[in-house]
């Protein structure tokens, strides 16, 4: 039989404390009954059920009835920004999107992983943060700790890994630099 590094029986069973399941069922909840079904219009509507969970959103931001948010209390929303349909934000670790920003449908932004150099992959929540006057286009896949620069394009379906600098436009898996964004 050869070596098994990763021991599933040694992962943690309860990775959150019970505080935290608690606000993630109540919260599962409020999305399935008072968000889900909401008109397309109704931003302030689901702007106010994410505040009273501890999202901190602009009045001027929204995001779609079908925008999937695991962890409001951990979420940032600048000024005039939009979650297009579809788009997950699986914010274990915290999220913050900075101002003008857009996530176009399908985006998965994905701030939680877990440390494969342990046997017991415990559970790891990076930051992202995206920038000012960002678009991230459709289907992309941001993952953990990766930070997007100001005014930079993520190409449909990109994969992004590690950090994009400012006015640039990546596309790619993994994503790469395909030339600079014009800003006039």
């Amino acid at each position: 039989m050869t070596h098994i590094f990763q021991r599933l029986d040694q992962t943690a069973r309860r990775p959150y404390s019970t505080q935290e399941y608690i606000r993630r069922i109540l919260w599962n909840w409020t999305r399935a009954i008072l968000i889900r079904p909401s008109p397309r219009m109704a931003n302030r509507w689901r702007r106010f059920w994410a505040r009273r969970f501890g999202a901190r959103i602009d009045s001027s931001s929204g995001f779609k009835s079908s925008t999937r948010i695991f962890h409001p209390w951990l979420l940032t929303v600048g000024r005039h920004c939009t979650l297009a349909e579809g788009v997950t934000v699986y914010n274990l670790g915290p999220i913050v999107i900075g101002d003008h920003t857009v996530l176009s449908q399908d985006v998965y932004l994905c701030a939680g992983t877990h440390d494969y150099a342990k046997p017991d992959l415990p559970l790891l929540r990076p930051a992202i943060t995206i920038g000012n006057g960002v678009w991230i286009c459709a289907g992309a896949f941001i993952g953990p700790g990766v930070k997007i620069g100001d005014n930079s394009i993520v190409g449909a379906r990109a994969v992004v890994m590690s950090d994009v600098p400012s006015g640039v436009i990546v596309a790619g898996n993994p994503a790469r630099v395909i030339k600079a964004r014009p800003i006039g």
